[in-house]
C-alpha cells in the first residue's frame, strides 16, 4: 500500500470537468432568463443547471477545493426549491446565482494558476440563502394519464416539461425497454436505448419498474421511457428495442406561468447517470506536438519527391519509388485531415460565452438586446478560435454600445425596444470560415466618422471600413467601460487581417443596421497553396485566397489608371505601383485591375503569363505570375520577427529544398496597392 492519496494529479482533470459543468450552467441559467421574459417555466434547465452544479460540488470535495463546495451546495438548495417550483425562478434570483457562477469560475481559474483560492465571500453566500422562491403562483396541475408506480415518480417539473411539450406540439409517449441476456450479447442495453431514442425524441424521464420475472423480463425489470417527439411511434419503439409505444395523456396544457406543484423533494432521475460519449480528453500541447511532427514529414516529403525527380533525370527508373510516393502522398494527406479534426471545435462552443457577454453589456449601456446564434455544424481549429474570440467581443461591443438605439429611441422610430444581435457563419469552402456580426440598430453615420477622422466621407463602404478601423477613431465624446477609446475595430482588423490571413467587410444601412463580415482560414498551419514562379523567385499563396487562374492574353490588356492618379489626370505618387502602371484585364464581361508581381518585386524580366484573381471587399484583383507550378500542402510559419513582417506576406514555407519560400497574402497585399500604401521598397527588402 502507498502512502496518502495525492490529489493534485487529479487536478487537470478537475478543472476541464469543472469548465465544461460551468459552460453549460451558464447556458441553462440564461435560458432560464429567456424563458422569464416570454412569462414561461423552464423546468428542463433548471434540472440540468442542478445536476451541473451537484457534479462541480462532489469534484471540488474530492480534490478539496471547499469554497466552491460551498458555493455549489448554497446554489443547489436554490435551485431545488425552483424545482420543487415546476422551473420558476425570480429575475432577482438569476442574477445572484449568476454571480455565483461568477464566482465558481474565478475560484477555479485561481487554482489552475496556482493562486490562492479565496473563500466564498460571506455577502453572496447571504444572498443565495436569502433568496425567497416561495411567493410563486400556483398554477393548475397538469393532469398526466400513466400508471400510478409512473406518476409516483414524476416530479413537478418533469410534469410540466411534458405538458410544455404537448402544448407545443409533440406528442408524450411511453416506451418500455425491457433488458435481457440475449439484448446485451447483441449489445442492446438500457445506454445504448437512450442513446437511440434521443436522437428521435426529448427524454423526460427514465423510470426503472419491478415486474415478474417470466420470458418476457427475464431480469424482473422493465425501463419505461417517458419521451416527447414528433417521430412516427414505429421509429421510436424500433429504436428503443420495444414492440410498440403507449400515449401519455396530458390535461390540461400548462399555461404559460408556472410555479409550484408540490412540496415534497424530488426524485433523483435514473436518466442522471452519466452517458459514455466515446470521448478521451487531450491536452491543446499534445496536438500541437504532433502538428509539429507532422509538418516535418510534409517537408521530408518535398525532400523525396526533389530526390526522385533527380533520379529520374539521371535516367534511373523510379516507377516502383514514384508509386511508393503517391502511396505516402494519400497517407500523409489523410494523417494531415485525422490531425487537424482533432484539434478542430464546434463554433458553437466558441460561440457559447457570447450570450453572457451580450446581457453584461446590455446591463451596463441600459439597452435591451437579444442575441440570436446561428452556428450550424461549422468547425474551426483551436488556436484560429482562440484568436478571432476577442475580434467577435469587440464587434459585439460596438452592435450594442454604438449601433442599438435606447429602448425611449426604438419606439419613437417605431422599431421594438428590444434590439436584435445576429451572430452567424458558415463554411465556405474546405479552409475557409465566414462569420457576421449584424444588428438592426441606427447604421453607420459616414459623415460623423469622417468628421472624426478629418477626412472626406466615404463613398462605398470599403472606405468607410478603412476610416472605422483607424487607429484611435472613436465617434464617442467620452470613453465608457465598455467602449470609446478608438481600440476596438482596429484590433477587429489587425486579428482578422494581419493574424489570420484573412478579409474583413462591413455593409451599412442608416437606420435599418450594420453587418461585419470576417472570412479565415479554418487552419493556420498546415495548408493548400498554389506554388508559382515570378521571374526566377519561386512563392506560394494559400488556395483559399485565390478565386481563379487566369491566362493572360496580351492582346486583351489595356492601360488604366495607375493606383493614386487623380481623376483630371495628375499623377500621384504610389508607393505600391508596379513599374509601367496599373493594367486592366477584362473577365467575364467585368473589368479586373492587373499587378505584375514579378515587376513589383523586381524579381525578374519573365513576363507575366498566368493572373490569380483574388477578391477584396467584393472586388476582384489580378496579380500576374510567370508560372503557376501546381498546388500542394505546405507548413506555414508565420513571421514572428517584427522587422521583416509586411503587409502581403504572411510567413515561410519549406517545399523540400532547405531555402525558404516566402507565403504571400493576396488579398491583403491588394488592399495595400489599392490604397497606394505599403511600399514597393519593403515588398521587395523580404522578397531578396
Amino acid at each position: 500500500m502507498t502512502g496518502a492519496l495525492d490529489v493534485n494529479e487529479f487536478v487537470a482533470g478537475y478543472l476541464v470537468e469543472v469548465e465544461e459543468h460551468l459552460s453549460a450552467s451558464t447556458a441553462n441559467l440564461l435560458a432560464v432568463e429567456a424563458a422569464l421574459r416570454a412569462g414561461e417555466s423552464s423546468p428542463r434547465p433548471i434540472r440540468e443547471l442542478f445536476r451541473a452544479l451537484h457534479t462541480i460540488k462532489g469534484l471540488s470535495a474530492m480534490v478539496g477545493v471547499e469554497p466552491i463546495v460551498d458555493l455549489a451546495h448554497a446554489m443547489e438548495t436554490v435551485l431545488r426549491a425552483a424545482d420543487r417550483a415546476a422551473g420558476s425562478l425570480s429575475a432577482s434570483s438569476i442574477e445572484v446565482l449568476l454571480r455565483g457562477l461568477r464566482a465558481i469560475e474565478e475560484r477555479a481559474r485561481a487554482l489552475a494558476e496556482g493562486k490562492p483560492v479565496l473563500p466564498a465571500a460571506p455577502e453572496l453566500l447571504a444572498a443565495l440563502t436569502a433568496l425567497d422562491l416561495a411567493a410563486a403562483p400556483s398554477p393548475p396541475v397538469p393532469t398526466i394519464g400513466a400508471d400510478p408506480e409512473i406518476l409516483a415518480k414524476l416530479g413537478p417539473g418533469e410534469r410540466v416539461q411534458l405538458a410544455q411539450g404537448v402544448a407545443g406540439g409533440r406528442r408524450a409517449l411511453r416506451v418500455d425497454f425491457t433488458p435481457s441476456p440475449a439484448r446485451t450479447a447483441e449489445g442492446v442495453n438500457i445506454t445504448t436505448v437512450r442513446e437511440r431514442v434521443g436522437k428521435l425524441a426529448e427524454i423526460v424521464k427514465v423510470v426503472p419498474l419491478s415486474v415478474p420475472a417470466g420470458d418476457g423480463a427475464p431480469g424482473g425489470i422493465v425501463f419505461a421511457l417517458l419521451v416527447l417527439t414528433s417521430a412516427p411511434d414505429e421509429e421510436v419503439a424500433r429504436a428503443a428495442a420495444a414492440d410498440g409505444v403507449r400515449a401519455l395523456t396530458v390535461e390540461p396544457p400548462v399555461p404559460p406561468a408556472v410555479a409550484a406543484l408540490a412540496e415534497r423533494e424530488p426524485d433523483e432521475p435514473v436518466d442522471q447517470e452519466p452517458q459514455l460519449r466515446g470521448v478521451v480528453r487531450v491536452e491543446v500541447a499534445r496536438l500541437d506536438d504532433a502538428l509539429d511532427k507532422l509538418s516535418a514529414l510534409v517537408v521530408t516529403r518535398f525532400r523525396l519527391a526533389r530526390a526522385a525527380a533527380e533520379l529520374r533525370a539521371r535516367g534511373v527508373d523510379t516507377r516502383d519509388l514514384s508509386e511508393i510516393l503517391r502511396e505516402h502522398d494519400r497517407t500523409l494527406r489523410d494523417l494531415r485531415a485525422a490531425i487537424m479534426r482533432a484539434r478542430m471545435i464546434s463554433v458553437k462552443e466558441l460561440l457559447e460565452r457570447v450570450p453572457l457577454v451580450v446581457r453584461g453589456l446590455g446591463r451596463a449601456t441600459g439597452k435591451q438586446a437579444r442575441l440570436e446564434i446561428d452556428a450550424g455544424k461549422a468547425e474551426l481549429d483551436k488556436a484560429v478560435a482562440e484568436r478571432v474570440f476577442p475580434a467577435i467581443v469587440h464587434l459585439l461591443r460596438n452592435a450594442v454600445d454604438h449601433a442599438i438605439e435606447p429602448p425611449a429611441e426604438r419606439r419613437r422610430l417605431g422599431k421594438p425596444e428590444e434590439g436584435v444581435v445576429r451572430v452567424s457563419c458558415f463554411e465556405r469552402s474546405s479552409n475557409q470560415l465566414e462569420l457576421s456580426v449584424a444588428d438592426d440598430g441606427r447604421g453607420i453615420d459616414r459623415a460623423l466618422v469622417a468628421r472624426r477622422a478629418g477626412r472626406p466621407a466615404p463613398e462605398s463602404d470599403a472606405a468607410l471600413l478603412d476610416l472605422i478601423t483607424l487607429p484611435g477613431l472613436s465617434t464617442l465624446d467620452q470613453a465608457t467601460k465598455t467602449s470609446g477609446r478608438g481600440l476596438g475595430m482596429d484590433i477587429v482588423r489587425r486579428i482578422a487581417v494581419e493574424q489570420l490571413s484573412g478579409e474583413l467587410s462591413v455593409s451599412t444601412s442608416p437606420g435599418a443596421g450594420t453587418t461585419f463580415t470576417l472570412r479565415i482560414p479554418l487552419t493556420l498551419t498546415i495548408v493548400d497553396a498554389f506554388s508559382f514562379l515570378c521571374g526566377d523567385q519561386l512563392f506560394v499563396t494559400p488556395v483559399a485566397g485565390v478565386e481563379e487562374v487566369l491566362e493572360i492574353d496580351a492582346a486583351r490588356i489595356i492601360r488604366g489608371p495607375a493606383p493614386g492618379e487623380a481623376r483630371g489626370g495628375t499623377r500621384l505618387p504610389a508607393a505600391g505601383e508596379a513599374r509601367g502602371g496599373t493594367r486592366l484585364i477584362e473577365r467575364r464581361g467585368e473589368v479586373v485591375p492587373l499587378v505584375d508581381l514579378g515587376a513589383l518585386f523586381e524579381t525578374g524580366a519573365s513576363p507575366a503569363r498566368r493572373a490569380l484573381v483574388v477578391r477584396r471587399h467584393g472586388a476582384p484583383f489580378a496579380f500576374g505570375v510567370t508560372r503557376v507550378i501546381g498546388q500542394q500542402e505546405v507548413v506555414v510559419r508565420p513571421l514572428e520577427d517584427p522587422l521583416v513582417r509586411v503587409p502581403g506576406v504572411s510567413g515561410s514555407t519549406d517545399l523540400g529544398d532547405g531555402r525558404p519560400t516566402l507565403v504571400l497574402d493576396l488579398v491583403t497585399l491588394s488592399g495595400r496597392l489599392s490604397a497606394g500604401r505599403g511600399g514597393r521598397g519593403a515588398l521587395v527588402r523580404v522578397a531578396s
